[in-house]
């Protein structure tokens, strides 16, 4: 299937991401500006996101869908049945998808694939193509997981009061990626993850969703190891020529744009509204649900909250938001962020929501639930110093009133001023790096030029 304005149009640059929320937007918006600096480009995706996924309309790329199997099984009940049928389909049917492209008459020259799928490389090397990886995690979490596959950390986890790692700020244990959710007999996860430096050395560029400010030390250990550019945020790579973002990213569930927007936000006091949202995949227990709607309701203060439809069903039966609260299924995350409204966002703190905090200058209160999401809140609140962390009681739960105290301490007080300003300060560095002349521009224009020479 193809999709597009101009269908038939062949690329230069074929883009593939790991076919989840969290990496097809970060690498649609990158594989987008590389469009509107000149290149053809083919962006893949696969069935199991074609058959679920809302699409984009942006005339500068053209979309292309590859089987991973699932359009004829039943889904795996198991992570380690997963990558299995994944690792033995979709690098067959990208071999095949760059089989033809290489048939016609303006093959593709380059493949940019997920850090993920280091597979990939082998595939586009067999047929000659120049090869990119992305990174879609925070630096900080990639190297984690590099010291994770190398044996400067072990997994399970050593109980021990601090864990110290070249170029990373002294980390508890708590600080790590949380992957016992996930594990297997065979860590079929935790190989997943560590294989993304398996084949790193080969390739022709590599590429992080991150800018040099926001994590430097880190950058500047991993530079001396491979030659890395960030390109990050990528959020914010193509603010200019985006009339509304949700037409030139692919969404799992539907944005209630005018719903969250024009309707309600618009509506609210400047820096008011806490935004509450765990993302796509994160699945909140039903006593959780209970304290956090409880908790909101103490607060006193405007929220919107992002419940998907798959969770709604935990809310409690008497919960009732009122003309204070608005609850919808999914919504435009950037454009919420981006309003004037939005006093603090409550996030799992994926890498995505990190960023898009950031970039929109929003403190945030942090709640990570597993993978890297430990890493990304630890440095929220002590590295970067944009949001405060919620303590768990013996339970494992946030409670109501530790979800209360944390949002007014976000919102309100000296040190919810403090936290705005540490978050507009970074929200400053995020446009200079995307800037005219900024870190990552620079990095993206330097490999456009590099890539046109080749």
């Amino acid at each position: 299937m193809d999709r597009g304005v101009d269908a038939g149009r062949k690329a230069q640059v074929v883009v593939i991401p790991y076919p989840a929320q969290g990496h097809i937007n970060p690498t649609l918006a990158f594989a987008k500006s590389l469009a509107s600096k000149g290149l053809l480009v083919a962006f893949v995706t696969t069935t199991s996101i074609a058959k679920s996924a809302t699409f984009f309309d942006c005339a500068s790329l053209t979309l292309h869908t590859v089987s991973d199997g699932s359009e004829h099984k039943k889904d795996p009940n198991s992570f380690e049945a997963y990558f299995r049928r994944f690792t033995s389909i979709l690098p067959a049917s990208l071999a095949q998808f760059l089989d033809q492209n290489q048939r016609s008459a303006s093959p593709a020259k380059l493949l940019v694939y997920d850090s993920t799928m280091p597979w990939a490389l082998d595939v586009a090397r067999a047929r000659g193509l120049l090869c990119a990886s992305l990174f879609t995690m925070s630096a900080a979490a990639s190297a984690i997981f590099y010291h994770l596959g190398n044996g400067g950390l072990r997994y399970p986890y050593e109980e021990r009061g601090e864990v110290r790692l070249p170029s990373l700020p002294c980390l508890g244990v708590k600080d790590l990626p949380y992957l016992a959710a996930f594990m297997d007999d065979k860590q079929t996860i935790l190989k997943h993850l560590c294989g993304q430096f398996l084949n790193l050395d080969k390739a022709d560029w590599i590429f992080i969703n991150t800018f040099d400010m926001l994590e430097k030390e880190i950058l500047e250990w991993m530079t001396k190891k491979w030659p890395i550019k960030t390109i990050g945020p990528t959020i914010l790579l193509n603010h200019k020529d985006d009339n509304n973002n949700k037409h030139t990213t692919i969404n799992m569930f539907e944005p209630k744009h005018d719903a969250c927007i024009t309707q309600w936000l618009d509506s609210k006091e400047p820096a008011s509204v806490v935004y509450v949202s765990f993302g796509s995949v994160a699945s909140l227990g039903k006593p959780q649900m209970e304290e956090l709607a409880h908790g909101l309701a103490a607060t006193n203060r405007p929220f919107l909250w992002v419940v998907r439809a798959s969770e709604a069903n935990k809310l409690p039966r008497d919960f009732d938001p009122g003309e204070r609260g608005l609850v919808v299924a999914w919504c435009d995350q950037p454009a919420v962020l981006a309003h004037r409204a939005v006093a603090c966002f409550l996030s799992h703190c994926g890498w995505n929501s990190t960023l898009e905090a950031v970039g929109h200058g929003v403190p945030v209160v942090a709640v990570p639930q597993w993978m890297d999401q430990k890493t990304d809140a630890k440095f929220i609140e002590d590295v970067w110093g944009v949001g405060v962390g919620m303590g768990l009681c013996e339970s494992g739960i946030v409670g109501r009133k530790e979800i209360a105290v944390c949002i007014e301490g976000v919102v309100g007080g000296e040190r919810g001023v403090g936290l705005r300003r540490k978050a507009c300060e970074l929200k400053r560095l995020a446009k200079e790096a995307v800037g005219c002349g900024g870190t990552s521009t620079s990095n993206i224009q330097n490999f456009v030029e590099e890539l046109l020479l080749r």
